[in-house]
Parts: structure tokens; C-alpha cells; sequence
């Protein structure tokens, strides 16, 4: 149960905590923490004996963004935008109406204190992720991957209650109103809370996801692991082709897991922080090295050692919704300390409600000369003009039974 230490030293009711810290955060808690939040809290209070390492910090909840829209006045505003369908015009309106408004003080001195004893716990200026989590994110029927927004390298308490205030703004992102459009979402008490975390300086190391079932068959009995060099984001928002590990659950009792298959990726650019004095760190593209580009990301213990973590949480969300849950985690390296650590885990949304009782096969009737080859998305076969899109400013001219050619999609 979370409590909420108020500025008298006086506890009072979860439902009233406007920040909380991670390690008294569970799944219990989604409604206060959001999907993310909760589901890190989870990790850290349950699975530390198997190994797992999950960065510290400390969520602004549910109720402490309630607080900022009624502070502002905005409570009614924002519900009515949740409950109807305002659009996208209507969605930047009130992004920047959110913007504009002040955080209260008390609030603010909350997200400060919390801040504070994050840094007695990890160095003076301690560098924070500031991320959405959302009561609607991370279900095994809706993910909002990449729908809200995140800001990476974030240092001093001003700025971190910044970014707090933006992740709030960023409910109302296009991206963000079209998904909860397409997955029929209404319910305005989907709020956001926000996490502040540890940054796991992956800037200088490297970063990825993990699927504790294939990806393109929902095979259940492999973990698949993508890799590449800098911040996440790259990979996340498939920007960059990754390396590819696969690795067997299927091993006798205290044997390594045995990597099946390693895929090197093009890699050809990383995320990195670009130079800044002070303030919300702003991130730059650049061109991986030779070396890079040629080298893996993980070596062989590591990728079994995240293999482990991935089966060690998947059990745990298994025994949770009593049914075996594949589950989509993301994972960052530190170049730093080489350490490794759990950053998101969520159901993974694709195969989750497959039915695999029956099996569907493709034949292709007629041969023709090959003009490209490359990953596909999904299985299957079809015929169509092929459209070559580099860049995803031209993504209006893919019409409807073309198939698009691309580097990553």
C-alpha cells in the first residue's frame, strides 16, 4: 500500500499521495502509479532475488496530476476531452493550455524533496528519466508504446518538476488521441502518473527490447532479444535495425541458457546526448563507428543472463493473471558501469489473445524474378506495386494495396 508523506510529516491515504517511491509500488497500485510505474514497482519488490535491476526512483501519481488540473482549473476541461473526441486540433489546444498553467507549490516541493533523496541515494545533480505512465498503458489489449512522451538526462529539481508538467501535457499527443480513438478508449479517469528514474547512462553503452515469445510466430518456448548502440528511443520507435539474439527456455535444470542464433544489425546510427550546459538534455543522431557497426552488442553472458530476467518476469506476470503471459521489456546498459538494467516490462499486445490451436499456411502459386529481399513484417503472402519510402515524410504517397519497401519500419 502506498502512503504519502504530507509536509506535517502526517501520513495520509494512498488515494491522496501525489509521489510515492518505486519500491512501495505494485501491480495493486496501477490506478495510482499507471501501467509503467506500477509494473516497475513490481519488479523491484518481487524480483531482486532472481537477479533483475531496475534503476531507483519515485512516480508523481495519478492524484498528484488530479491536483495539478484542479489547482489550474483545468479538471473539467481535460475529462471532457478524455470522455468526447475533440481531435487532433482540439488535443494541441489542450496541450498547450497544460503548458501554460502553473505547477502548484506544493506539489512542486513534493517532486523536490523526492528528488532530493534520490540524490543523497545516487550523487549530487543525480541525471533522471522522466517518463509517462499511463492507467490505461501496458495491458495485454493496449500498450501506448511510444504514444506519450519521455524526457531522457534530466538533473536539478526546477527541471525535473518541467518535465513532470510536460509528460502531463503530452495525455493529449496526437499519437496519443488517435490510440485511444482506434482502441475505442473514452474513460477520463485514464490519467497519467509520471516516472522519475535513475538515467542508466545507455548514451555511452547500449539499449534494447526483449519478447518472451517469437515475434513473428508467437512461439512461446525462445526469448528474442533486439540490441543496439545509445538510447533506446532508436529501437523503440524502430529506427535503427538492430541486432538479434535467440535464446532457448527449454535447458536442463542449472544450465546456461544456450543462445540459438545471433543476427548482427546494420546499427548504422545511435542516439546520443547533445552537449548542454543545464536544463531538459536534448538528444542528437549520429553515425554508429566502423567498429560498431561490426561488432555485437552483447556478448554471450549477457544475452543469457537477460534471458533469464525475461523468464524470471514473465513467471511472476504469469502466476499474477493466472494464465502464461509473454511479456515486451525494454532494457538499457550502461557505459558507464557495464551494468544492466530493466527500464519497462509490459504484456507483450501481439500474440497475447492468438488463437494457437490452428495453424495457417501460404503458397505461392507463381514464381517471378526477385527484386528485393529483406524482413518482413508479419507473415504471409501478397501481390502488389511495391512503393520505396526512405523517409517517413513521404509515408502519403504509400496507397492502399502497395507494399512498402523501407530500411526500418
Amino acid at each position: 500500500m502506498i502512503y504519502h508523506q504530507n509536509n506535517m510529516g502526517k501520513k495520509i491515504s494512498a488515494q491522496d499521495a501525489w509521489v510515492a517511491p518505486l519500491e512501495r509500488i505494485g501491480i495493486a497500485d496501477t490506478a495510482l502509479a499507471g501501467g509503467k510505474g506500477a509494473s516497475l514497482g513490481e519488479m523491484m519488490r518481487h524480483l531482486r532475488s532472481a537477479g533483475v535491476a531496475v534503476p531507483p526512483g519515485f512516480v508523481v501519481t495519478t492524484a498528484g496530476f488530479q491536483h495539478f488540473l484542479k489547482q489550474a482549473g483545468l479538471t473539467g476541461t481535460v475529462h471532457k476531452a478524455l470522455a468526447g473526441n475533440d481531435g487532433i486540433g482540439g488535443a494541441r489546444y489542450l496541450r498547450e493550455t497544460i503548458m501554460a498553467a502553473s505547477l502548484p507549490r506544493d506539489l512542486a516541493r513534493e517532486i523536490a524533496g523526492y528528488y532530493a533523496a534520490l540524490e543523497k541515494r545516487c550523487g549530487k545533480n543525480v541525471s533522471v528519466a522522466v517518463r509517462s505512465s499511463a492507467t490505461a498503458e501496458d495491458h495485454a489489449d493496449a500498450s501506448f508504446a511510444g504514444a506519450h512522451e519521455s524526457y531522457l538526462g534530466v538533473s536539478g529539481a526546477k527541471d525535473v518538476s518541467r518535465a513532470v508538467q510536460a509528460v502531463f501535457a503530452s495525455l493529449c499527443t496526437d499519437r496519443a488521441v488517435s490510440y485511444r480513438r482506434d482502441k475505442d478508449i473514452g474513460d477520463p479517469d485514464h490519467l497519467l502518473a509520471v516516472v522519475v528514474q535513475q538515467m542508466v547512462a545507455a548514451d555511452r553503452g547500449a539499449s534494447g527490447v526483449m519478447f518472451t515469445a517469437d515475434t513473428e510466430t508467437g512461439f512461446r518456448d525462445v526469448v528474442v532479444i533486439n540490441a543496439s548502440w545509445g538510447l533506446g528511443e532508436m529501437i523503440v520507435q524502430g529506427r535503427v535495425a538492430p541486432d538479434e539474439y535467440l535464446v532457448s527456455k527449454k535447458v536442463p535444470p542449472g544450465a546456461p541458457l544456450p543462445v540459438i542464433s545471433k543476427a548482427l544489425g546494420r546499427k548504422e546510427r545511435k542516439l546520443i546526448y547533445a552537449a548542454a550546459r543545464s536544463g531538459i538534455r536534448r538528444t542528437r543522431e549520429v553515425p554508429t563507428t566502423a567498429r560498431e557497426r561490426a561488432a555485437f552488442v552483447l556478448d554471450d553472458k549477457e544475452i543469457s543472463r537477460l534471458a533469464a530476467w525475461g523468464i524470471a518476469i514473465e513467471k511472476h506476470y504469469s502466476k499474477k493473471t493466472g494464465s502464461r503471459t509473454p511479456m515486451d521489456i525494454e532494457w538499457a546498459k550502461d557505459g558507464a558501469t557495464g551494468k544492466i538494467f530493466i527500464v519497462q516490462a509490459r504484456p507483450e499486445t501481439v500474440h497475447a489473445a492468438a488463437d494457437f490451436s490452428k495453424i495457417k499456411e501460404y503458397a505461392r502459386k507463381e514464381d517471378g524474378r526477385e527484386i528485393a529481399r529483406g524482413t518482413a513484417v508479419g507473415s504471409g503472402i501478397a501481390s502488389g506495386k511495391a512503393r520505396v519510402i526512405a523517409d517517413t515524410r513521404r509515408i502519403a504517397r504509400f496507397r492502399k494495396g502497395e507494399i512498402l519497401v523501407t530500411k526500418t519500419t
